[in-house]
């Protein structure tokens, strides 16, 4: 994409980081808008204004017979934000030439005809929600289809699954467009004989997001992100939706007592040393989510501290609303830091076919381990597992994680331990914090680490995924 940059990043004194001055509804969800008008006070929090309500009211109140606004009742699991796009992946000779206006006639020239739709995958958070959905979680994609093959495409594939769409923009908005601004995004995934991979997109051609064009949430958007526990955003976001309008998101699921994940994800470096209004909005994020996930590479990026477990708590120390930060280590495992804890999870030992969507799986995984209130070594544990056992396949999409594929790399309980790592990883943490250790052999005595035995982690975690539903030939 744009605005790539060779930068250091210190943490600041005074806050996170010294930064430089068609419309498709599935007729199956229906959001009903609220009448009243909500009042909020301004809560400054390290210079964000943000508004947040001053009574959140934990039943439904009825105000002159119509529900306030903050008596929403949530019954959304997780809403993702943007991202929503077709993944067509090809096989070619070679890989698209480097200069800009080269890539840009290469991706014009596979755009004139559509490929055999066997090359099509849901793509960008569809990713996530599909996840969440075989977990048994309820999820809505919040976002942009075009009126053309694509869009109904990406709708069809949600809605096997038990996705409802919610159109990201007002009707008004994508009248006056030219077609091509007004379609779905597509993403050409290449791949040459020697499997390496090639990217395109509209999106990588322009300094402006995608759908710039988007100047407000819709209602039915407002709706969707107050009737939600979680709301997923990531890096990619920027590169559909302009960062006032992610701010607006951000401020309404604030407002309404919506939980925030985000991950920056590769993006998150250039944003930092992107644009004013970038930087602005990445900070925001940053601050205001209450779960971060990041690999140990981008934590590093971001904060210039190399120690994962520091990294983690100098996100932790920086936000305003942040409780959880998770590091993903690859194959080692991951890592989740609170202000009082370390928990830490070794990966399942798989085979390893393909990672794409390996990271978006573990997000869905995380998010039900929150929602449910699972222990944190049993959360990690699920979005290892879950995570893993998408790398077993290959793509993303519909190619997701299969709950049978989860239940039975938890029962198989095949960890890559490595002491050595861990130990190493822990070295200068053991003693400020509450430490503990998912471990396939828990060995009683004396011990600065807490060591929870994989067994009864998943004995307890199995029955939780009992009652996920089995809406599709995905479940096994």
């Amino acid at each position: 994409m744009h605005h790539h940059a060779a930068i250091s990043f210190k943490p600041s004194s005074n806050g996170l980081f010294s930064l430089n001055p068609g419309i498709f509804q599935n007729p199956s969800f229906v959001i009903r808008p609220f009448r009243n008008k909500l009042r909020y006070s301004i809560l400054n929090c390290r210079g964000i204004e943000i508004p947040v309500p001053k009574l959140r009211p934990r039943s439904n109140s009825v105000n002159n017979g119509s529900t306030s606004i903050a008596a929403a009742v949530k019954d959304v699991d997780i809403a993702t934000l943007g991202n929503l796009c077709v993944d067509i992946v090809l096989n070619v000779p070679e890989l698209p030439p480097k200069p800009l206006e080269q890539r840009k006639a290469y991706m014009e020239q596979l755009s004139k005809s559509p490929p055999d739709k066997r090359y099509w995958e849901a793509g960008g958070n569809c990713n996530v929600a599909i996840a969440a959905a075989r977990l048994g979680l309820h999820c809505i994609s919040v976002g942009h289809v075009g009126d053309e093959i694509y869009g109904r495409f990406l709708i069809d594939v949600l809605s096997a699954e038990g996705i409802s769409i919610v159109g990201m923009n007002e009707r008004s908005e994508a009248l006056s467009l030219s077609s091509s601004d007004n379609e779905t995004l597509l993403c050409w995934v290449l791949v040459d004989p020697s499997q390496r991979h090639g990217f395109c997109s509209r999106a990588d051609f322009s300094a402006d997001p995608a759908f710039s064009w988007m100047s407000k949430l819709s209602t039915e958007v407002k709706m969707a992100i107050r009737k939600s526990k979680i709301l997923f955003c990531n890096g990619y976001d920027f590169d559909e939706l302009s960062p006032s309008l992610l701010e607006s998101a951000l401020e309404c699921a604030v407002e309404s007592g919506t939980s925030i994940f985000f991950d920056p994800g590769p993006r998150g470096r250039s944003l930092i040393a992107g644009r004013p209004e970038e930087q602005r909005t990445i900070g925001k994020l940053l601050r205001m989510s209450e779960v971060l996930l990041l690999t140990s590479e981008e934590a590093a990026s971001l904060t210039g501290i190399n120690d994962p477990i520091l990294a983690g708590q100098e996100l932790l120390n920086n936000g305003v609303c942040t409780k959880w930060v998770i590091v993903k280590m690859g194959p080692k495992g991951s890592i989740l830091i609170t202000k009082s804890s370390i928990t830490c999870a070794p990966a399942f030992k798989v085979n390893i076919i393909d990672t794409v969507g390996c990271g978006d799986s573990f997000v869905a995984a995380v998010a039900f381990g929150f929602i449910h209130d699972l222990p944190l070594s049993y959360t990690l544990t699920l979005a290892n597992a879950v995570g893993a056992a998408t790398a077993t396949g290959c793509g993303a999409g519909r190619n997701v994680a299969s709950l049978g594929k989860v239940r039975e790399l938890l029962k198989e309980s095949n960890l890559n331990e490595d002491e050595k790592f861990w130990d190493e990883v822990l070295s200068d943490n053991v003693n400020s914090r509450d430490v503990t250790v998912l471990s396939k052999m828990v060995v009683n005595g004396n011990s600065e680490v807490n060591r929870v035995s994989l067994l009864k982690v998943v004995s307890e975690v199995l029955p939780k995924l009992e009652f996920a539903p089995k809406m599709t030939g995905s479940f096994k």
